[in-house]
C-alpha cells in the first residue's frame, strides 16, 4: 500500500507543478513542447534534431511539428550539415536568443519558487531518490 500511496503522491505533484510551469510557458506565446524545445537549443545553440527527442520527453512527430511552429516564429532555423546529408541542425535565432534571454530567467524563478519548501538538501535527497526510483523501474 505505501509503494502506491507514493505513486498517486508524486503523481499529484508532477500534475500541479506543470500546471504551474505550463501556465508560466504559455504566457510567454508557447506551447510546453515549444518551449523545452527552445530551452534545449537555447543551452546547446545547434542541436541535431534527431537529438531533441532524446533530450525531453517529446516523440519524433511531435518534435517536428513543433520545430515548424517555431521557425515560422522565427525562434529557430533548421540548418543542413556540412558533413552528413542526413543531419539537419536546429539552430537558435537572434530573436529567439532574445525572447528566452527575456523569458528564461522569469521562468527559472517561478521554477524556483515552487521549490522553496524544500532545503538544499532535501532537493539533493529527492533528486537522488527519484534518480534511484527511475533506474529502478527500467531494470
Amino acid at each position: 500500500m505505501l509503494s502506491l500511496k507514493l505513486f498517486v503522491v508524486l503523481s499529484k505533484a508532477y500534475k500541479t507543478m506543470m500546471e504551474r510551469a505550463t501556465k508560466d510557458m504559455k504566457q510567454h506565446g508557447l506551447s510546453p513542447s515549444e518551449f523545452m524545445i527552445l530551452e534545449v537549443i537555447y543551452s546547446k545553440r545547434k542541436v541535431p534534431l534527431q537529438q531533441i527527442g532524446d533530450k525531453i520527453l517529446i516523440t519524433s512527430g511531435s518534435i517536428t511539428y513543433n520545430i515548424d511552429k517555431l521557425e515560422k516564429k522565427g525562434l529557430l532555423r533548421r540548418v543542413p550539415s556540412a558533413e552528413d546529408r542526413r543531419i539537419t541542425y536546429a539552430e537558435i535565432t537572434k530573436e529567439g536568443d532574445d525572447l528566452f534571454d527575456r523569458i528564461f530567467p522569469q521562468h527559472a524563478d517561478v521554477i524556483h519558487g515552487m521549490m522553496n519548501t524544500l532545503t538544499t538538501d532535501e532537493k539533493l535527497n529527492t533528486i537522488e531518490l527519484i534518480k534511484k526510483l527511475g533506474k529502478g523501474v527500467e531494470e
